[in-house]
């Protein structure tokens, strides 16, 4: 670190937004000696989703989704985000509830822990408090992990200093049961497939079946039933990752049971020999096991009907709801033109930003985000290289994704800029070395090139994350 300024004299890195990318962002660069101020503005000023005023509160799923780092992208990030000291992962893995081949958390539990470690760390100060304009000059190194939900007057701030129009998508967020309230003579556990994940026992979600009549008619009742009122939200297109029921219904009456409601991989112990027509299944959600979530049922559905529907599904006749869905607005930028390739606003440098925001979309996206903004602001912050990811790893997947990396023609830059999941999709392709004698059918072939694409990027990963830690010791 030849040159770098000490510790006393240097300034701080702030942190705007205590979400998941906030919390990371504020910890990578906490753990290498800088000190930070991360703002939050909650209780001060809630959000429409919110509920509390913890860091890294989960406002929808409680689920971290898949944990298989060999042949799904998710997993590879999980891993990804392990070996390079996520505060996040760190604190999901003490935190995991039983959810087949995912890794789900217990909501309250996470995120208490995660607002423990940020509050007991000694290089970070928490101030509670909105920031409703840009950052004063003298920040002159600012992370904006404000979300989804970012605070109109802020939003409106950095709209003005881009000149871009907003960019916003509808999240809905799915309900969530009173276990006890379940019938059980009714529903069933069972992962799909029998899955066994981390901590699960292949037994790891409630299934309540319907026949065709009762998903017909639970269907007309989506189909029919008043929702909430979204104005001219009409016309923002939703994130096709996190539908409403509702909406999926009215895209075909079949949606649904390919979707949420498929019921494939199950069966109905009480009757194995007749396969349901659609199948609702919930995931544990808290550590108790008290509650349970809704897979997949975000829903906009006005809550005066909203508990009647619901309870049309067999198995939930006398659900209790601890919490019904609901709709909150998101708001993204179009980064690939505003955001240089270190996630800097090309009109005002000292902002990075991280998180949805950046147009991500997933808790693990949005904290991967986090952990390299903070990552860049240190090493600005110490006068080292600024060297990205490898375009090979998830990190680097995602990260050309957001600055338009993965752009090669100019036409491309001109599209419609949508948030996504990482997906294998992001990655360069890779080439699976065919056995001699051994013939491998489409699947084997996809299965291999996951496998081939996940080995090449934790290689790469741990490559790029050795130079890092040399660097730090200078």
């Amino acid at each position: 670190m030849g040159g770098a300024p000490s510790v006393r004299r240097m300034k701080p890195v702030h942190v705007i937004g205590g979400g998941l990318a906030g919390s990371e962002a504020a910890w990578q660069v906490a753990r290498r000696g800088i000190p930070v101020v991360l703002h939050e503005m909650r209780p001060s000023r809630g959000t429409e989703a919110h509920k509390t005023d913890r860091l890294a509160e989960l406002v929808c799923s409680n689920s971290f989704r898949s944990d298989d780092r060999e042949t799904n992208a998710v997993g590879l990030l999980h891993e990804e985000l392990r070996r390079a000291g996520s505060l996040i992962m760190t604190i999901a893995d003490r935190h995991q509830v039983p959810a087949g081949g995912a890794l789900a958390v217990d909501r309250e539990g996470f995120s208490a822990a995660v607002t423990a470690a940020i509050e007991s760390d000694p290089m970070i100060t928490l101030e509670r408090g909105e920031i409703a304009a840009l950052p004063p000059p003298d920040w002159d190194s600012v992370i904006v992990a404000t979300g989804p939900l970012t605070a109109p007057a802020l939003a409106e701030a950095i709209r003005g200093l881009t000149g871009e129009a907003e960019l916003a998508f509808f999240d809905a967020i799915a309900p969530i049961v009173h276990f006890e309230t379940i019938d059980l003579d009714v529903a069933w556990f069972q992962s799909r497939y029998d899955k066994v994940g981390p901590g699960g026992t292949g037994k790891d979600y409630i299934n309540c079946p319907m026949n065709k009549a009762e998903y017909e008619a639970f269907v007309d009742a989506l189909l029919t039933g008043e929702q909430h009122r979204s104005h001219d939200w009409e016309k923002v297109p939703y994130f096709d990752g996190c539908l409403p029921i509702e909406v999926m219904a009215e895209r075909g009456r079949e949606t649904l049971r390919h979707g949420p409601m498929k019921p494939v991989g199950l069966t109905n112990p009480r009757n194995p020999t007749e396969k349901p027509y659609a199948v609702v299944q919930l995931r544990q959600d808290n550590a108790l096991g008290t509650l349970y979530n809704m897979v997949g049922f975000q829903t906009r559905l006005r809550y005066a009907i909203q508990a009647d529907i619901l309870r049309m599904i067999p198995g939930l006749k006398h659900a209790q709801f601890a919490r019904l869905g609901g709709l909150h607005r998101n708001t993204y930028l179009n980064s690939p033109k505003l955001l240089d390739r270190t996630l800097r606003l090309k009109a005002l440098p000292r902002l990075r930003f991280a998180g949805q925001i950046t147009g991500c979309e997933g808790y693990v996206e949005s904290s991967a985000i986090g952990l390299l903004a903070g990552i860049f602001a240190t090493a600005e912050r110490l006068g080292e290289p600024l060297e990205l990811p490898p375009a090979t790893t998830a990190f680097g997947a995602l990260l050309n994704h957001i600055t338009g990396g993965h752009i090669v023609h100019e036409e491309e830059a001109k599209r419609s800029f949508q948030p996504m999941n990482i997906n294998f999709g992001l990655f360069p392709p890779v080439t699976v070395e065919r056995v001699p004698g051994k013939r491998m059918s489409g699947h084997d072939k996809g299965v291999a090139r996951k496998k081939a694409t996940s080995a090449r990027a934790l290689a790469d990963l741990d490559t790029w994350l050795a130079g890092r830690r040399a660097e730090a010791a200078e």
